[in-house]
């Protein structure tokens, strides 16, 4: 399987970059795992609502630029839907069973995800009504892919 995790923005904690790394390397006997930053829309501080939708669709462009074809895209939203650690694996699994190997995770920037690319998600994916940083998502997020393939493949992780 091949994942993608599409991100706004740069990392520039070391703490969060080495622990992504972490799990993509944990990651490795799994699947091939790529991470991708698209640069976030630089913006001032205080915005009209026109303005906040403006950089959500540059940075939405940026985003749906890097999605594969034929990929399936899960979209990390506030109102999307929560799942376990244990249903997202039941979804990963099936989709290599179909023939849908390659996934692609997207994290919007701190305004959030652009209409055109909650659109083009065939899965918008929550992890709580709390907002986090987008930052923090992505360790989080590869964190729970990691804990996926460990649950399909019946090999124990600790809890």
């Amino acid at each position: 399987m091949h994942i993608t995790i599409i991100a706004v923005g740069k990392l520039k904690e070391a703490y969060l970059v080495q622990g992504i790394a972490e799990y993509v390397k944990r990651l490795g006997p799994y699947a091939k795992v790529q991470v991708v930053e698209v640069p976030d829309e630089k913006a001032p501080e205080t915005m009209s609502a026109a303005e906040e939708a403006q950089v959500r669709f540059r940075e939405g462009e940026r985003i749906l630029a890097q999605v594969r074809e034929g990929a399936y895209v899960v979209a990390l939203a506030i109102d999307g839907k929560p799942l376990s650690s244990e249903e997202l694996a039941e979804r990963l699994a099936g989709l290599a069973t179909y023939g849908r190997s390659h996934v692609a995770f997207v994290i919007g920037g701190s305004l959030g995800l652009a209409p055109e690319v909650l659109a083009r998600a065939e899965l918008k994916l929550s992890f709580g009504r709390m907002t986090l940083p987008h930052q923090l998502m992505r360790l989080v997020l590869v964190e729970q892919v990691y804990r996926a393939f460990k649950i399909n493949r019946g090999e124990p992780y600790h809890k």
